[in-house]
């Protein structure tokens, strides 16, 4: 009965092996093919072609997946709900802490446009 949610994470963890092989297959493929003819690079090995994937990962989107889509809206609508609860005066206040932290506070400069 408890046997279901071992076999989704054997298939989860399967699905992103075979992704990862395969992303990393075209990788190498891609970079064997243009790399070393246009710019008279190093061929990669299939290990370096996943560091590489890795890598771009990393420094496109970050550890945390790059905080797009519903994530970020779902940080602004709780922060919005957040100073919607506070009275003027505690509003005030973390808006002043805020800027005394960061320099600005976000909504400062279309105050002033």
């Amino acid at each position: 009965m408890t046997t279901w949610w071992i076999k989704r994470i054997v298939k989860g963890a399967v699905f992103i092996a075979a992704m990862v092989g395969l992303f990393g297959l075209a990788v190498m493929l891609l970079w064997n093919w243009l790399i070393p003819d246009i710019f008279r690079g190093p061929e990669v090995t299939y290990g370096q072609a996943v560091g590489l994937l890795l890598l771009s990962h990393i420094l496109v989107r970050g550890w945390n997946g790059g905080h797009s889509g519903w994530k970020s809206h779902r940080w602004k609508q709780k922060m919005e709900e957040k100073l919607a609860a506070m009275t003027p005066e505690e509003r005030e206040k973390f808006k002043e802490e805020w800027r005394r932290r960061c320099g600005s506070y976000p909504g400062d400069d279309k105050a002033g446009s």
